[in-house]
Protein backbone atom coordinates (compact mmCIF):
# COMPACT_ATOMS: atom_id res chain seq x y z
CA UNK A 1 0.00 0.00 0.00
CA UNK A 2 1.19 3.54 -0.77
CA UNK A 3 1.00 5.77 2.31
CA UNK A 4 1.48 9.52 2.65
CA UNK A 5 2.43 10.92 6.05
CA UNK A 6 1.12 14.33 7.10
CA UNK A 7 3.15 15.35 10.13
CA UNK A 8 6.64 13.99 10.78
CA UNK A 9 7.12 14.29 14.49
CA UNK A 10 7.69 11.40 16.88
CA UNK A 11 4.42 9.72 15.90
CA UNK A 12 5.14 10.20 12.20
CA UNK A 13 8.52 8.53 12.56
CA UNK A 14 7.04 5.60 14.52
CA UNK A 15 4.27 5.17 11.94
CA UNK A 16 6.83 5.20 9.13
CA UNK A 17 8.84 2.46 10.85
CA UNK A 18 5.86 0.18 11.44
CA UNK A 19 4.38 0.78 7.99
CA UNK A 20 7.65 -0.24 6.32
CA UNK A 21 7.90 -3.30 8.59
CA UNK A 22 4.42 -4.32 7.36
CA UNK A 23 5.51 -4.03 3.73
CA UNK A 24 4.01 -0.64 2.87
CA UNK A 25 5.64 2.16 0.92
CA UNK A 26 5.92 5.71 2.25
CA UNK A 27 5.63 7.75 -0.93
CA UNK A 28 5.22 11.28 0.47
CA UNK A 29 6.00 13.04 3.77
CA UNK A 30 4.48 16.46 4.45
CA UNK A 31 5.84 18.30 7.46
CA UNK A 32 5.54 21.90 8.67
CA UNK A 33 5.68 24.54 5.93
CA UNK A 34 5.51 21.91 3.18
CA UNK A 35 1.91 22.41 2.07
CA UNK A 36 2.97 22.61 -1.58
CA UNK A 37 3.43 18.83 -1.43
CA UNK A 38 -0.36 18.36 -1.29
CA UNK A 39 -0.31 19.20 -5.00
CA UNK A 40 2.53 16.81 -5.83
CA UNK A 41 2.07 13.75 -8.01
CA UNK A 42 3.56 11.66 -5.20
CA UNK A 43 0.88 12.70 -2.71
CA UNK A 44 -1.90 12.26 -5.25
CA UNK A 45 -0.75 8.67 -5.90
CA UNK A 46 -1.21 7.63 -2.24
CA UNK A 47 -3.80 5.03 -1.27
CA UNK A 48 -4.27 6.78 2.07
CA UNK A 49 -2.76 9.60 4.13
CA UNK A 50 -2.04 9.24 7.86
CA UNK A 51 -2.23 12.58 9.67
CA UNK A 52 -0.80 13.43 13.11
CA UNK A 53 -0.23 17.17 13.41
CA UNK A 54 -1.72 19.96 15.56
CA UNK A 55 -5.27 21.15 16.28
CA UNK A 56 -4.50 24.38 14.39
CA UNK A 57 -3.48 22.73 11.12
CA UNK A 58 -5.56 19.54 11.11
CA UNK A 59 -8.71 20.83 9.42
CA UNK A 60 -6.70 22.53 6.65
CA UNK A 61 -4.79 19.29 6.10
CA UNK A 62 -8.02 17.30 5.79
CA UNK A 63 -9.45 19.74 3.25
CA UNK A 64 -6.32 19.61 1.11
CA UNK A 65 -6.17 15.81 1.20
CA UNK A 66 -9.86 15.61 0.25
CA UNK A 67 -9.24 18.05 -2.63
CA UNK A 68 -6.58 15.65 -3.91
CA UNK A 69 -8.99 12.70 -3.55
CA UNK A 70 -6.94 10.97 -0.83
CA UNK A 71 -8.59 9.14 2.11
CA UNK A 72 -7.39 10.35 5.51
CA UNK A 73 -6.61 8.50 8.74
CA UNK A 74 -6.16 11.01 11.57
CA UNK A 75 -5.27 10.86 15.24
CA UNK A 76 -4.98 14.61 15.78
CA UNK A 77 -7.19 15.86 18.61
CA UNK A 78 -8.49 19.28 19.57
CA UNK A 79 -10.35 20.07 16.30
CA UNK A 80 -13.69 18.33 16.92
CA UNK A 81 -15.70 21.55 16.79
CA UNK A 82 -15.47 21.01 13.01
CA UNK A 83 -16.42 17.34 13.06
CA UNK A 84 -19.76 17.95 11.33
CA UNK A 85 -17.96 19.43 8.31
CA UNK A 86 -15.84 16.29 7.94
CA UNK A 87 -18.83 13.97 8.36
CA UNK A 88 -20.73 15.97 5.75
CA UNK A 89 -17.82 15.66 3.32
CA UNK A 90 -17.91 11.90 3.86
CA UNK A 91 -21.67 11.60 3.63
CA UNK A 92 -22.43 13.94 0.75
CA UNK A 93 -19.20 14.27 -1.19
CA UNK A 94 -17.88 10.71 -1.18
CA UNK A 95 -14.80 11.41 0.95
CA UNK A 96 -13.21 8.85 3.30
CA UNK A 97 -12.03 9.72 6.80
CA UNK A 98 -11.01 7.44 9.67
CA UNK A 99 -10.80 9.18 13.04
CA UNK A 100 -9.75 7.94 16.46
CA UNK A 101 -8.85 9.94 19.53
CA UNK A 102 -6.55 7.01 20.30
CA UNK A 103 -5.50 4.18 17.97
CA UNK A 104 -4.12 1.87 20.66
CA UNK A 105 -5.81 -1.54 20.86
CA UNK A 106 -5.39 -1.44 24.64
CA UNK A 107 -7.02 1.96 24.91
CA UNK A 108 -9.98 0.82 22.83
CA UNK A 109 -10.40 -2.18 25.15
CA UNK A 110 -10.23 0.39 27.96
CA UNK A 111 -12.97 2.42 26.25
CA UNK A 112 -15.20 -0.66 26.20
CA UNK A 113 -14.45 -1.38 29.87
CA UNK A 114 -15.15 2.24 30.84
CA UNK A 115 -18.46 2.20 28.99
CA UNK A 116 -19.56 -1.01 30.72
CA UNK A 117 -18.44 0.14 34.17
CA UNK A 118 -20.19 3.50 33.82
CA UNK A 119 -23.44 1.73 32.98
CA UNK A 120 -23.03 -0.40 36.10
CA UNK A 121 -22.11 2.51 38.39
CA UNK A 122 -25.15 4.54 37.33
CA UNK A 123 -27.09 2.39 39.78
CA UNK A 124 -24.89 3.43 42.75
CA UNK A 125 -25.17 7.18 43.48
CA UNK A 126 -22.98 6.79 46.55
CA UNK A 127 -19.97 6.75 44.21
CA UNK A 128 -18.73 9.99 42.71
CA UNK A 129 -16.69 9.75 39.52
CA UNK A 130 -13.72 11.80 38.31
CA UNK A 131 -10.87 11.39 35.84
CA UNK A 132 -7.13 11.99 35.63
CA UNK A 133 -4.87 12.05 32.58
CA UNK A 134 -1.11 12.59 32.27
CA UNK A 135 0.86 13.24 29.07
CA UNK A 136 4.24 14.56 27.95
CA UNK A 137 4.94 18.29 28.13
CA UNK A 138 4.74 18.66 24.32
CA UNK A 139 1.03 17.79 24.11
CA UNK A 140 -0.87 20.85 22.94
CA UNK A 141 -4.44 20.14 24.07
CA UNK A 142 -5.91 19.43 27.50
CA UNK A 143 -7.77 17.35 28.36
CA UNK A 144 -6.64 14.80 25.81
CA UNK A 145 -8.94 13.53 23.09
CA UNK A 146 -8.81 10.14 24.77
CA UNK A 147 -9.96 11.67 28.06
CA UNK A 148 -12.83 13.43 26.29
CA UNK A 149 -13.92 10.14 24.69
CA UNK A 150 -13.89 8.48 28.12
CA UNK A 151 -15.79 11.42 29.63
CA UNK A 152 -18.48 11.39 26.94
CA UNK A 153 -19.10 7.69 27.50
CA UNK A 154 -19.40 8.31 31.25
CA UNK A 155 -21.87 11.15 30.66
CA UNK A 156 -23.93 8.95 28.34
CA UNK A 157 -24.26 6.30 31.04
CA UNK A 158 -24.34 8.18 34.35
CA UNK A 159 -27.42 10.35 34.68
CA UNK A 160 -26.18 12.30 37.71
CA UNK A 161 -23.39 13.91 35.65
CA UNK A 162 -24.46 16.59 33.15
CA UNK A 163 -21.13 17.70 31.68
CA UNK A 164 -17.37 17.69 32.19
CA UNK A 165 -14.92 20.43 33.14
CA UNK A 166 -11.17 20.71 33.48
CA UNK A 167 -9.70 20.75 36.96
CA UNK A 168 -10.99 23.29 39.44
CA UNK A 169 -13.60 24.52 36.94
CA UNK A 170 -15.64 21.46 37.94
CA UNK A 171 -17.37 23.14 40.87
CA UNK A 172 -20.78 21.47 40.71
CA UNK A 173 -21.68 17.98 41.88
CA UNK A 174 -23.24 17.18 38.50
CA UNK A 175 -19.99 18.01 36.64
CA UNK A 176 -17.40 15.34 35.84
CA UNK A 177 -13.97 16.64 36.87
CA UNK A 178 -10.97 15.90 34.64
CA UNK A 179 -7.50 16.69 35.99
CA UNK A 180 -4.84 16.97 33.26
CA UNK A 181 -1.12 16.82 34.06
CA UNK A 182 1.84 17.44 31.72
CA UNK A 183 5.07 15.75 32.83
CA UNK A 184 8.31 14.79 31.10
CA UNK A 185 7.91 12.40 28.15
CA UNK A 186 4.92 10.38 29.44
CA UNK A 187 3.19 8.72 26.42
CA UNK A 188 -0.20 8.73 28.14
CA UNK A 189 -1.90 7.62 31.38
CA UNK A 190 -5.69 7.73 31.80
CA UNK A 191 -7.60 6.87 34.96
CA UNK A 192 -11.30 6.78 35.82
CA UNK A 193 -11.93 6.89 39.57
CA UNK A 194 -15.13 6.05 41.42
CA UNK A 195 -15.05 7.03 45.09
CA UNK A 196 -17.44 6.47 47.96
CA UNK A 197 -17.14 6.89 51.73
CA UNK A 198 -16.21 3.21 51.92
CA UNK A 199 -13.81 2.58 49.05
CA UNK A 200 -12.32 3.57 45.71
CA UNK A 201 -12.59 1.83 42.34
CA UNK A 202 -9.98 2.87 39.80
CA UNK A 203 -9.36 1.69 36.22
CA UNK A 204 -6.19 2.85 34.46
CA UNK A 205 -4.55 2.55 31.08
CA UNK A 206 -0.82 3.32 31.08
CA UNK A 207 0.89 3.45 27.69
CA UNK A 208 4.53 2.29 27.73
CA UNK A 209 5.48 3.90 24.41
CA UNK A 210 4.05 5.15 21.10
CA UNK A 211 4.25 1.78 19.35
CA UNK A 212 0.66 0.78 20.13
CA UNK A 213 -0.68 4.07 18.79
CA UNK A 214 1.38 3.85 15.60
CA UNK A 215 0.46 0.21 14.91
CA UNK A 216 -3.22 1.03 15.33
CA UNK A 217 -2.93 3.92 12.86
CA UNK A 218 -1.33 1.65 10.25
CA UNK A 219 -4.00 -1.02 10.81
CA UNK A 220 -6.62 1.70 10.34
CA UNK A 221 -4.96 2.74 7.07
CA UNK A 222 -5.04 -0.86 5.86
CA UNK A 223 -8.73 -1.07 6.82
CA UNK A 224 -9.57 2.27 5.16
CA UNK A 225 -8.20 1.43 1.71
CA UNK A 226 -11.08 0.92 -0.70
CA UNK A 227 -13.79 2.09 1.72
CA UNK A 228 -15.96 5.21 1.74
CA UNK A 229 -17.44 7.32 4.48
CA UNK A 230 -16.65 8.22 8.09
CA UNK A 231 -14.91 5.38 9.94
CA UNK A 232 -13.86 4.79 13.55
CA UNK A 233 -12.18 2.15 15.68
CA UNK A 234 -15.61 0.61 16.29
CA UNK A 235 -15.64 -0.29 12.59
CA UNK A 236 -12.14 -1.77 12.77
CA UNK A 237 -12.51 -3.60 16.10
CA UNK A 238 -15.62 -5.58 16.92
CA UNK A 239 -16.05 -5.92 20.69
CA UNK A 240 -19.71 -6.91 20.44
CA UNK A 241 -18.98 -10.64 20.67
Amino acid sequence: MKIALIGYGKMGHEIEKIARERGHEIICIIDLNEEDKFNSSAFKSADVAIEFTSPESALRNYRQAFAAGIPVVSGTTGWLAHLDEIKEACGNNGKTFFYASNFSLGVNIFFALNNYLAGLMNRYPGYDVRMEETHHIHKLDAPSGTAITLAEDILTNIGRKKGWALGKDATDDDTLRIDAFREGEVPGIHSVIYESDADTIRITHDAKNRKGFALGAVLAAEFTKGKNGFLTMEDLLDFSH
